[in-house]
């Protein structure tokens, strides 16, 4: 198959369990850039793990001000910048965070969107929102990487909003990730079925 077969594939193959597909504007800018197939089925994982971050959020914590669409879109593009630095499919850098950024503002993203791509890794920086903290989360929860700052970061947020203890915040937290977990095997299954 050529490329853009396997990147067809991987941005439509329904996965075991199934997989939503990306918002369109992202899968749109993925087919311009003619992105490795490994990169779009890895953002479909994480993309996957953010809705049902936000879905678990909406039932549990309706008072929490979020902007869903912005989540899962950050969680949809959020290593796009792998499509330039490639060698970070399989290997560690951070060159494709600020290049991710800029990349996406030059195709027309609004910077509020296209931030993601620089924040994903650096959920201790001053102004980051619950928004940046759930696409990092989802990010590491998709292949069952638990980070305990990360964590203690969305464990605050929570009790500020609710009122209620970081304990029993970190306790539904901690239920919902360990699910998410469970499916860790088949995500990173449908990941690794594509080339970098």
């Amino acid at each position: 198959m050529t490329s853009p077969d396997l990147l067809h594939r991987a941005l439509h193959d329904p996965g075991d369990p199934p997989l939503r597909p990306l918002p369109h504007r992202a899968a749109e800018l993925l087919r311009a850039l003619d992105a490795p197939p490994r990169l779009a089925a890895h953002l479909r994982a994480v993309h996957e793990v953010a809705y049902g971050l936000v879905e678990w959020l909406a039932r549990r914590h309706p008072q929490l001000p979020l902007d869903r669409e912005a989540v899962l879109f950050g969680a949809a593009t959020h290593d796009i910048g792998k499509a330039v630095h490639t060698a970070e499919l399989s290997g560690p850098g951070s060159a494709h965070e600020e290049a991710g950024r800029e990349l996406l503002l030059a195709h027309g993203v609004a910077p509020h969107l296209a931030r993601f791509a620089a924040t994903h890794a650096s959920w201790t920086a001053p102004d980051v929102t619950v928004e940046d903290l759930l696409v990092s989360l989802a990010d590491k929860a998709w292949k069952n990487k638990r980070v305990t700052e990360l964590e203690d970061l969305v464990v605050g947020a929570l009790a500020e909003a609710s009122g209620r203890t970081a304990w029993e915040e970190f306790l539904d937290l901690d239920d919902l990730l360990t699910d998410v977990g469970e499916g860790a095997e088949e995500r990173l299954a449908f990941q690794g079925a594509y080339p970098v």
